[in-house]
């Protein structure tokens, strides 16, 4: 086999290969690392988010220890309001926008919004009018625009004796001297912008019956399916009987 000749431009080429300098693993990781970071920001602000739900308000749609996913698409992406480090309060507020959505907030909606009277804590709810609808109730039985409101199918009342009428409830949200409760409310009707919300656990439920209308700008997006779930009363040890199976991948309705 004739020897092989090296031309000087193989020797040119070779020689500048050398001179590029290798990244580290450090460098990388690093690299990769703010690379994840990024894209996990950027589908939590624009697409999904996680929540957890800590209280029984939505009881036995949604259960305490159920881990959600979010979609903030549909309702139209919110850009951020608020720049700062993360789990503390040391920032600042900038302006912020929401983008065309696929549809608005409906009746039935199951939403995660800021809650009115602190928006650094996120609420759950669903949405039982809109926009121009009245919304009544009457003796634990919801009125909208005059018509029975269904319960949803696990819905409940854990007390079933209902307050009497014309005893206004110390809290609740109503015209001065309106003699309502939780169990006789309304009718109201709802502002333009606006959307009145409730528990599916009507008698175990901060909603709009005790804070006001929600406003659309405070809506983040509509619950999606549960991606785990957990009874917190039952042993970590017993890692089985720990976690609720059957809820897992379930969709919400």
């Amino acid at each position: 086999m004739p020897p092989k000749i090296e031309t000087n431009r193989e020797r040119t080429t070779t020689s500048s290969a050398e001179k590029v300098p290798r990244k580290s693993v450090l460098r990388e990781w690093t690299e990769f690392i703010l690379t994840l970071i990024v894209m996990v920001f950027f589908i939590r602000v624009t697409t999904v988010e996680a929540f957890r739900i800590p209280t029984g308000s939505m009881e036995d749609t949604l259960l305490v220890g159920d881990f959600l996913l979010v979609n903030k698409f549909v309702y139209g992406i919110r850009t951020p309001d608020w720049i700062g480090i993360p789990f503390t309060k040391f920032g600042f507020h900038i302006p912020w926008t929401r983008l065309p959505g696929s549809r608005d907030v409906k009746s039935g909606d199951i939403i995660v919004f800021r809650y009115p009277l602190d928006r650094s804590l996120n609420y759950i709810k669903r949405c039982v009018a809109g926009p121009g609808q009245s919304v009544e109730v009457r003796g634990k039985e919801l009125y909208v625009d005059g018509r029975l409101f269904p319960d949803p199918p696990h819905a409940k009342h854990t007390n079933p004796h209902p307050y009497p009428p014309n005893v206004r409830e110390r809290g609740i949200f109503a015209p001065p001297g309106s003699p309502w409760n939780r169990d006789y409310y309304g009718p109201v009707t709802v502002p333009e912008g606006c959307y009145f919300v409730m528990g599916d656990n009507r008698d175990n439920s901060a909603d709009s019956r005790y804070w006001g209308y929600l406003k659309k700008e405070d809506v983040i997006g509509k619950a999606l399916v549960i991606y785990l779930s957990y009874n917190k009363e039952v042993p970590i040890h017993r890692f089985y009987d720990l976690i609720r199976w059957s809820r897992m991948t379930s969709m919400i309705h």
